[in-house]
């Protein structure tokens, strides 16, 4: 049975363990430098800025959505539970809590195609992501 929880500290370091699964199989744009830099990030600036949710998957956690105001931050999920419904939960759940907005990285298409199917629409592009790296971003808004 799934299940939306509500993350907190405790959560932390299942969610990066479970981040760097993810960004291992879905984004292969990124370095390891790239990565690692980010995956430094995640406990102490990230995960404390958003109102982070999991999928309980009886019992296991197989992803995690963050939110902040009306805006997803992240959507991350577990290697093993890829494209098996997780994610458009998590975005449903996340719309029904009033969120309308999402960044995408360019170099990601299939996350592009799943905002897309989802009612999200590009109106915007960065050249780089928000650390100045360079992933160009597009936005998203329902």
């Amino acid at each position: 049975m799934r299940k939306i929880i509500k993350c907190n500290e405790t959560d932390y370091r299942q969610l990066a363990e479970i981040w760097e699964r993810s960004v291992r199989a879905t984004h292969d744009f990124l370095d390891e430098a790239a990565i690692n830099e980010i995956k430094e990030m995640l406990i102490p600036a990230y995960f404390p800025a958003v109102d982070l949710y999991a999928i309980d998957d009886n019992g296991e956690i197989a992803g995690f959505i963050g939110l902040s105001g009306d805006k997803i931050e992240m959507l991350f999920i577990d290697s093993v539970c890829l494209r098996k419904g997780c994610g458009s939960l998590l975005v449903d759940f996340a719309i029904q809590l009033g969120a309308a907005k999402v960044d995408v990285n360019e170099h990601n298409p299939e996350a592009l195609k799943f905002y897309r199917a989802k009612g999200f629409r590009t109106i915007g592009r960065d050249e780089t992501d928000e650390a100045g790296r360079p992933y160009p971003i597009l936005h998203l808004p329902l």
